[in-house]
This record gives C-alpha cells, structure tokens and sequence, in this order.
C-alpha cells in the first residue's frame, strides 16, 4: 500500500467504554499522519516557522467502516484531493487500515495556511512550491486557480 505516513499500535488510552478506539484517538492518528507526511515533503515545523505560517483546519469529518480494537495495529494513507493555489486552500483524505488491510475509517479535512503574525490566511511562499509539487495526490485530485 502507498502513502502511510503512520503506523502504530492502538493503546489503552485510545479505547472507549465501548471497547473500540474512540473518535478523538482516530482524528489524532490522521493528524500525526498528515504531519508525518508535510514533514517528509518538506514541510518541517522548522520550515513553517522560517516563513511564519502554519497549517489550519476548518473541517474534519470521520467516516466509520469496522471498529478497531485494544493492541491492533493500524495504517493511515494520506493524500491531498484538492488544492486551490490562489488561496492555498487544501483538503486531505486519510484511510485507517487494520494491518490486515481492512479499511476501517475515513477522514476527510479541509484547511488553508495561516500567517501567524498578522492571524490571516495566506498562500504558502513560491519558494515552497517544491514542497507541494511531492504531496502524494490522491487519484481523483483536483486543483483550483
């Protein structure tokens, strides 16, 4: 499989009184994943700060297919499905996988850029452009001027 950015076990702290992990513990694993991968890119906090901005969500909405349990492990794929480079918008898919390749979990976010002195949205630098051009996109991947 392409694309994981995360792998781990679940852990007692991301069970609910239902047995199974619990939401939250679902949208953490796709945020470590997606940093894992902007990381990878290039994209490291170090980077972020030099230009003074940051990565913000507006949207994150979870999909639930099968439950995963206490001590499973887990694989998060993620690509970018859509981009709009006027207003650096962006939105993500993240897939959760039991090791055995079921899908158990969709989460779909959508976000933008932030300048973090004037607290604004912006568009990421030109220089950074290389950056974005190795964000694995996804097959149905749209992009917006």
């Amino acid at each position: 499989m392409e694309n994981i950015f995360y792998q781990g076990q679940v852990i007692w702290a991301q069970i609910d009184a239902n047995r199974h992990m619990r939401h939250s513990a679902y949208a953490d694993i796709c945020a470590q994943a997606r940093s894992n991968m902007l990381n990878q890119m290039g994209f490291s906090l170090d980077k972020f700060a030099e230009y003074q901005i940051g990565p913000i969500l507006f949207r994150e909405e979870l999909i639930y297919s099968r439950e995963i349990h206490l001590d499973e492990y887990v694989q998060v794929r993620v690509e970018l499905t859509k981009y709009n480079s006027t207003n650096s918008r962006f939105s993500f898919i993240h897939q959760v996988y039991r090791n055995d390749g079921t899908l158990c979990c969709t989460v779909n976010v959508d976000g933008a850029w932030l300048d973090l002195k004037k607290r604004k949205l912006t568009r990421l630098p030109d220089e950074m452009a290389p950056y974005l051009a190795k964000v694995p996109r996804a097959e149905n991947f749209e992009e917006t001027a």
